[in-house]
């Protein structure tokens, strides 16, 4: 990804140095697991530990040889450890070590972007609360409505971003995996027990069932979570742009002292954020199809995938973290004219009260097909004489016929529309994300119930099982869907791991609701 659009930390993760650290780190949680078996002397243990080292000039030097990424790096490393090498690598094969690293990286990405969009579900909060009761049109087909609130139109967006926090999370702690299951998947040289003790120690999940490889259907699901939260990053954008339109100027992106809109025309102030916003998303979108043709490898496999994920992977994270961080300052900064929201509101004439005005009139004893009929033509002289709707329905004999003027008042009251505004934002809008300060009162309880039996099974715990035993320490029942998106989130924070079609564990559960076993990291 080009600088322009690149921040240091998630950069950092993608770059050379990060990736052969997480390639040694693997290699290194092998040799210790190997180790503890008495295969691996404790000299040549201890030996390998204290010298195993790289470089990444010296690993792409020798890879101009061996066109091997993987066994140039590990020529490096051997160069440096000396006669204990031999136990480098000891039963693996390259994607043990290329897929579990990958692992890694998309933990540690997901974590980063996870952070970032709760940043931007605050925000969105916070400026929905701001302007819970500033007036404005709302808009179908482009077309005036009825009136709403331009906090009601953020808080949709605020949700929106929330169910994003929880897709990435899921996402993350599916992909989150590795596997140590040599060339064709059948553990021949490494035990499947090592792996899971290696998985423990990396922090990671084991495929279920690895031909060689993590399956890719995990790597399309976080592309198309990426894809899906970057989406909702561009409507808000579009949202943003047409209101900053010449003729609306309802909000504009904040414009700083110096900044110039055009190289010709000095009075410009472009939404130029927001549609860079919307461009960005347009290439993660497509990273996600590239992401779905990597799913269908050759029999146990092949590398057709590994020069798309070089690409779409740190590109993709890398730019939705910048869009994320981006955004976050857009409505921070966020000029917002409520004069400008009500002369739009009012332009329409009274039109957009037309819904209220027809049933007030069915109220009244007329047919809804006659309410109809005498609200558009009235609605229609609006529009093409632009006279104020009230008054013309005030002459209209069929009208005034049945409904006076007082109750027209009343009908075309705005304050009705958005009479429930306070509660629904009381209700519904998303709170601080649990890792901050608790959604909830009852998100930390469920959070801490996780936790807390995890803590006291102490070995892992199929996903229905410990759904039931974390029910009865909560006060209030949690939902299905509730608990493993609190269960992912913790996944996603390092504090338990999420273990497919363990051995038997010894638990009968009659109808589990999902092949998954939970596993405490720490508390």
């Amino acid at each position: 990804m080009i600088d322009r659009y690149s921040r240091p930390q998630m950069t950092a993760l993608w770059s050379d140095q990060e990736k052969l650290q997480r390639w040694l780190d693997v290699e290194l949680a092998v040799c210790r697991a190997w180790a503890r078996r008495g295969v691996i002397p404790a000299d040549d243990l201890r030996q390998i530990e204290e010298r195993a080292a790289f470089s990444v000039e010296r690993s792409l030097e020798i890879e101009k040889t061996t066109n091997h990424d993987v066994v140039a790096f590990l020529t490096n490393v051997n160069e440096n450890i000396g006669p204990a090498s031999r136990w480098v690598h000891y039963g693996m094969t390259s994607s043990d070590v290329l897929d579990t690293g990958m692992g890694l990286a998309l933990k540690q990405a997901g974590q980063m972007l996870l952070a970032e969009q709760r940043k931007v579900t605050e925000a969105l909060s916070e400026q929905a609360r701001i302007h819970a009761h500033t007036a404005c049109v709302g808009r179908t087909h482009g077309i005036h409505a009825e009136p709403t609130t331009f906090g009601l139109k953020l808080a949709g967006f605020a949700a929106e971003s929330r169910r994003n926090e929880e897709r990435i999370a899921r996402a993350t702690a599916q992909a989150a995996v590795g596997t140590l299951s040599g060339a064709v998947g059948t553990y021949a040289m490494l035990d499947p027990a090592i792996e899971a003790e290696v998985m423990d120690e990396l922090g990671l999940s084991a495929e279920q069932f690895p031909t060689q490889v993590v399956a890719r259907d995990r790597h399309a699901e976080f592309m198309s979570a990426l894809a899906i939260a970057a989406t909702g990053v561009e409507r808000l954008a579009v949202e943003l742009r047409h209101l900053q339109r010449t003729e609306l100027r309802e909000a504009e992106e904040a414009f700083r002292v110096g900044q110039k809109g055009s190289s010709a025309m000095p009075h410009k102030r472009n939404p130029i954020t927001a549609e860079r916003l919307t461009g960005c998303a347009r290439i993660i979108r497509s990273n996600a199809i590239a992401a779905f043709e990597n799913v269908a490898l050759w029999h146990e496999r092949d590398i057709s995938h590994s020069s798309v994920e070089r690409i779409i992977l740190p590109d993709s994270t890398i730019l939705l973290d910048h869009m994320l961080a981006t955004v976050v300052k857009l409505v921070k900064g966020l000029v917002v004219s409520p004069a400008r929201m009500q002369v739009v509101l009012d332009s329409s004439h009274g039109l957009v009260y037309s819904q209220r005005v027809l049933l007030g009139l069915v109220e009244r004893g007329l047919t809804r097909e006659e309410a109809y009929v005498a609200v558009q033509r009235n609605a229609m002289r609006a529009w093409d004489e632009g006279w104020p709707l009230r008054e013309l329905l005030a002459q209209d004999p069929e009208v005034s016929q049945v409904m006076s003027e007082g109750a027209l008042d009343e009908l075309m009251d705005p304050a009705w529309y958005t009479r429930h505004v306070d509660g629904l934002l009381e209700e519904r809008l998303p709170a601080a994300a649990p890792a901050e300060r608790g959604a909830s009162r009852h998100d930390a309880e469920l959070r801490d119930a996780i936790v807390a039996a995890l803590r006291s099974a102490n070995e892992p715990v199929r996903e229905a099982a410990l759904y039931e035993r974390v029910s009865a320490r909560i006060s209030e029942s949690a939902s299905e869907e509730h608990f493993l998106d609190t269960a992912a989130h913790l996944a996603v924070e390092g504090h338990l791991t999420i273990v497919l079609d363990q051995e038997d564990t010894g638990l009968r559960d009659a109808a589990p609701f999902g092949a998954r076993f939970y596993r405490l990291v720490h508390d």
